[in-house]
């Protein structure tokens, strides 16, 4: 009787190895079932990558981005085209670092604005994890605008763009724009054998200067003297830099996110960046859907899918321009649009920050 015992419980192990032997051999042999330590890895992109630029470059399709999955390890579980990639990838749980960018930069070149986002996300063993790429603009533009009276006064001058990662010369017939990896960014003027550095400015990810090069009119080789103004919008900037005497007075003012104009009440006359998300505002309530009842006012997000209050700026549309361009009565097709306004930040209109005395406006 005792052995007949063993015997039995011997077979019982017997028969349940080999159905644990068979349920492992089927995952390895790619079922759809991951084992305990796997999980699943889904990447996509938030209604494509953004545009950020006036400009508006040429953004390749999100397939043709350059898709870069690594474990924590330093392993590479995918490198290729995003179009290329599986919708599903089954990973071994842990963390992992992904990267998608829309074309490689390695050095300062023309034309060649970079796009991409980058994210680390932890898959848990039997579970899955979708992540949602935002790309937007991950290095810095340079243009010059080099007149007429420059080309009179400097015919020999050589203009360069340069930064540590390097530099190009930018002729007097150049109309692309120079991109650079953000940093410290120098223009040069080489001369007679010498360098002179006209303007040296740090520009940030997403970055687009606009460089005015011109001679003032007291403008004497022997003498030099630089001025420089900037005008920064969006991230793009517009700087005048006049060779000679001093002319005019800087200028300088810059595009504010909604959440820099919320940290700023009591500025004038300032460019705001944000998305058109809502309207109808009253003292603690505001409309994100269609239809609106309210001409007189809409509401400023930081995203297009924006649906909190506290998270907007109030803006004033004043009789006129401005409130038939902008309102979303007249103007419903608007809602979730990107624009730029100038205005008062204020505070409160409606109960909270907003923008009052709008004056100008640019729709992206």
């Amino acid at each position: 009787m005792y052995m007949r015992e063993i015997s039995l419980e011997a077979c019982v192990a017997f028969l349940l190895f080999l159905l644990l032997s068979a349920a492992g051999s089927c995952d390895r042999f790619g079922t759809d079932v991951p084992d305990g330590g796997d999980g699943r890895l889904c990447v996509s992109f938030v209604d494509g990558p953004s545009d950020m630029t006036r400009a508006k470059p040429d953004i390749p399709d999100t397939s043709e981005f350059i898709l870069n999955i690594r474990s924590s390890g330093g392993d590479v579980i995918y490198e290729g085209l995003y179009g290329d990639c599986p919708e599903s990838l089954t990973v071994p749980g842990g963390s992992y670092d992904i990267s998608a960018v829309s074309c490689r930069f390695d050095r300062p070149s023309f034309d060649s604005p970079q796009f991409g986002d980058r994210q680390c996300v932890v898959v848990p063993s039997g579970g899955s994890v979708g992540v949602k790429l935002l790309c937007s603009q991950m290095n810095a533009g340079v243009r010059l605008q080099i007149s007429e009276d420059f080309l009179t006064e400097c015919p020999d001058a050589v203009l360069f763009l340069k930064s540590d990662a390097g530099k190009l010369m930018y002729s007097y017939s150049e109309h692309r724009t120079a991109y650079f990896p953000p940093g410290i960014i120098s223009l040069v003027m080489s001369s007679g054998g010498e360098d002179t550095v006209l303007m040296k400015t740090e520009l940030e990810e997403k970055d687009m200067l606009v460089v005015k090069v011109s001679v003032a009119d007291s403008f004497a080789p022997e003498r030099g003297g630089i001025t420089i103004g900037l005008d920064t919008a969006r991230v793009w900037k517009i700087s005048d830099c006049v060779i000679g005497d001093r002319v005019g007075e800087d200028e300088e003012y810059e595009v504010m996110t909604v959440a820099q104009a919320m940290r700023n009440v009591g500025m004038e006359e300032v460019w705001v960046s944000g998305y058109i998300v809502g309207g109808d505002l009253t003292s603690a309530s505001a409309s994100f859907e269609l239809p609106f009842k309210s001409k007189s006012n809409i509401l400023l997000g930081p995203k297009s899918s924006t649906v909190e209050r506290d998270a907007c700026l109030s803006v004033q549309l004043p009789d006129g321009a401005v409130r038939d361009a902008l309102n979303l009565v007249d103007n419903p097709h608007l809602l979730r649009r990107k624009v730029l306004l100038k205005g008062d930040v204020v505070e409160p209109y409606f109960g909270m920050p907003g923008i009052k005395n709008t004056i100008d406006y640019q729709l992206f």
